[in-house]
């Protein structure tokens, strides 16, 4: 609203300062000519202008000599003068300044931008349909554009305005302060309008459209998102009406001008604004869908989403400024940008292949944020995958940026896309254990892993494997189903311990690098060698025992 408040004050100061008469569109009249007979000519496209022109301002009103302008055919003369009558509300509705210097006064003049046509166009950007044309030795404005005089007109003047270019003259034509009557009661009346509507649309929208979404359960939703998005289409609203209405009151054309440019470049600025603003809502519904899913390099992919969408919107919103609202011609900008793309591309192939290596990233997911991953030298916990690089963090807590075209390219070992996780060692043991409690204490290995709750139950390989130099060993070889590392070392700390326990029930004692002394026995002494009962039933019962306290509780 500060917007429309500064653009209806300043509408109001040039308005009053610059003191023209109703709807003049010339804007050098040092250069008029001082014979009237210039102002009934038609030999040049300058001559022509100032015919009808002049002879439609308020103090040399003619309208009958400014048809003459027209190419009407046979159309009948009141007809015709009434078209010569909205031809120039059409000029002083669209704000198009008539500069009679830049007018060509050559009789033969041609068109170089149109296949050298005697033609000759006042403004192809507002007014593209209207144009002069040569017809045998005069200039008029062409039959197509007196044939689609009726239908500019009613673009003009939408929404019933037209019926206003008659009835508001008649609230009375006094000057004051450089403009009539009617035209002060009208921009009173434009003023209080957009107010209303401004009041009616924040009603609407902060009562109304807040009330309804947060009984729907989107209120903070609407607050935070919905309802700035909702303010600014109602700017937008208010910004086409006083566009639509200014045109009524005829203001002086150096004000309808400017106003009516800054109105087509503030159309397109709020709509930009309104898409930037409907990322974040566009990006949130993203945000809910990419939780719902188990990868986590989604979560990753929507900011960079948000950022390209922005990026794009302020640029596309920038040309659509551009061009609608400067009117500036954007070929050739578009054409610079273009070649210098180019020379941008050349100059950053290697951003230009981290980007691309970014794509291959998010389509191919050969990892998602929190694997563990190793290439190369890069062994850590995918933190963050952007544009151009990825972040890696290192177990020694340092943080690796690895270009993205690089790790495209590379080998990638995903240790967080393991479905089991292998868990592999040796217990070795005493060479003085008898075979009978070997096999004991691996039935008891083999039944912790069927008994614990992260362990692969249809493959493991538990032996007695092989006679080592100083010990019996045992392979234990199982895998553990679970997600994450820390996982997978608790699990590990389960059968360490468990293992531990098996051993010291059932009197089984690992082996470490060792060389043994044998001596014979001393009368009296004991040896410090362990001597085993012949009695299985001891230790089956042992492990029994073991299976029951350590195994079941579980």
């Amino acid at each position: 609203m500060r917007l429309l408040k500064c653009l209806l004050f300043s509408l109001i100061v040039s308005a009053l300062i610059v003191h023209q008469g109703q709807g003049q569109v010339f804007s050098d009249q040092s250069m008029l000519p001082v014979d009237p007979a210039e102002y009934d000519n038609l030999s040049t496209p300058y001559n022509t202008t100032l015919t009808f022109l002049y002879n439609l301002q308020q103090d040399t009103f003619r309208p009958e000599v400014a048809a003459r302008a027209l190419e009407t055919g046979s159309v009948p003369h009141k007809d015709a003068q009434d078209l010569a009558i909205k031809l120039k509300q059409i000029f002083d509705g669209n704000g198009v300044l008539v500069r009679m210097g830049e007018i060509p006064t050559q009789a033969d003049f041609r068109d170089s931008l149109h296949n050298q046509e005697a033609k000759f166009f006042f403004d192809t950007h507002r007014l593209p349909r209207v144009f002069l044309e040569k017809v045998d030795d005069e200039w008029k404005f062409s039959r197509f554009t007196v044939e689609h005089i009726e239908e500019l007109h009613a673009e003009t003047y939408p929404l019933g305005t037209a019926t206003l270019l008659n009835v508001l003259p008649q609230l009375g034509e006094k000057q004051y302060v450089g403009l009539q009557l009617w035209q002060l009661i009208g921009l009173f009346l434009l003023i209080l309008l957009i107010f209303t509507a401004h009041k009616a649309f924040t009603f609407i929208v902060d009562r109304v459209l807040f009330f309804v979404l947060q009984k729907s359960g989107y209120g903070e939703v609407a607050e935070k998102y919905l309802l700035p998005v909702a303010r600014l289409v109602s700017i937008y609203l208010i910004v086409v009406l006083l566009a639509i209405f200014i045109r009524v009151l005829q203001l002086p054309i150096e004000v309808v001008s400017w106003v009516v440019l800054l109105l087509n470049a503030a159309k397109p600025f709020i709509v930009t604004i309104i898409f930037y603003k409907l990322v974040d809502i566009i990006s949130l519904y993203l945000e809910k869908l990419a939780l719902k899913t188990e990868s986590t390099l989604d979560d990753q992919l929507v900011p960079l989403v948000r950022k390209t969408m922005k990026a794009f919107v302020v640029v596309i919103g920038v040309l659509f400024i551009l061009k609608d609202g400067l009117q500036v011609d954007i070929v050739p900008f578009l054409t610079g940008l273009s070649i210098g793309g180019l020379a941008f591309a050349l100059a950053a192939q290697d951003t230009i292949k981290n980007f691309f290596g970014s794509v291959m990233i998010f389509i191919d997911k050969p990892f998602q944020v929190g694997d563990w991953i190793s290439s190369g030298d890069i062994d850590g916990t995918v933190e963050e995958v952007g544009f151009r690089s990825t972040r890696v963090r290192t177990f020694r807590n340092s943080l690796v940026y690895v270009p993205n075209g690089k790790l495209a390219d590379m080998t990638i070992d995903n240790h967080g896309l393991r479905k089991y996780r292998r868990f592999n060692t040796t217990l070795t043991i005493t060479y003085d254990t008898p075979p009978e409690l070997v096999d004991m204490f691996v039935q008891g290995l083999r039944e912790m892993v069927v008994k614990h709750p992260s362990t692969r139950k249809d493959y493991y390989n538990i032996y007695f494997n092989n006679l080592s130099a100083y010990s019996l060993d045992v392979m234990f070889y199982v895998f553990f189903e679970v997600g994450t590392w820390q996982e997978e070392l608790q699990g590990r700390h389960d059968l360490l311990i468990q293992t531990v326990k098996l051993a010291n029930k059932i009197g089984v004692r690992f082996a470490f690098p060792t060389q043994t002394l044998h001596m014979e026995t001393f009368p009296e002494k004991k040896g410090f060698t362990p001597t085993y009962e012949g009695d299985n039933s001891k230790y089956q019962q042992k492990l029994n025992e073991f299976i029951q306290t350590e195994l079941n509780k579980n």
